[in-house]
């Protein structure tokens, strides 16, 4: 089963909530851009359709995958950001050099969004060649983009509910 099987792409959004209001940061690699862009415009895409404001995304490009941890941080510091999705494609080359550009990646985005506290999505494309990547940029298997962009704002909206106090009953 495909991973486009299992994650939906409609979001049960709670009475109230006013999704214009989240802000979020898209960090792109520019590496492999005929593959990123295609993720980028799948999370864009996503975000507007469930009310996002152009003006609340915040879009960065960077020039590898290897770079969104270090912009995630500095978008980070200089905004105020709800969620951050980092979007890059590493395919295997002939070297083990995809091996530690997608490990340190992974750790760098896991790492930033431990300790800030906030949602920073992995949506880097991890392949062993191009066709592998296209099926996963809009291809047979969804477009890994979108998928980015939906946890970022099931992560935002599980804050929110979170930050929200529980009724109680009685004391």
């Amino acid at each position: 089963m495909s991973s486009k099987d299992k994650l939906t792409h409609q979001i049960n959004i709670p009475d109230g909530v006013d999704m214009s209001l989240f802000k979020i940061g898209i960090i792109t690699s520019s590496w492999n851009d005929n593959i990123t862009e295609m993720l980028h415009s799948g999370a864009l895409n996503t975000l507007k359709s469930h009310g996002i404001l152009a003006e609340n995304v915040t879009e960065i490009w960077v020039p590898g995958s290897f770079e969104l941890p270090v912009a995630a941080k500095m978008l980070l510091s200089q905004q105020n950001a709800d969620a951050i999705i980092c979007l890059g494609c590493v395919i295997k080359g002939e070297t083990k050099h995809d091996e530690y550009i997608s490990k340190s990646v992974a750790q760098g985005i896991m790492n930033l969004s431990i300790v800030s506290g906030k949602p920073i999505t992995f949506g880097v494309l991890t392949t062993d060649n191009l066709q592998q990547a296209k099926d996963r940029a809009g291809g047979k298997y969804g477009n890994k983009g979108e998928e980015a962009a939906v946890t970022a704002l099931q992560m935002i909206l599980i804050n929110q509910q979170l930050k929200t106090p529980a009724k109680k009953i009685g004391y």
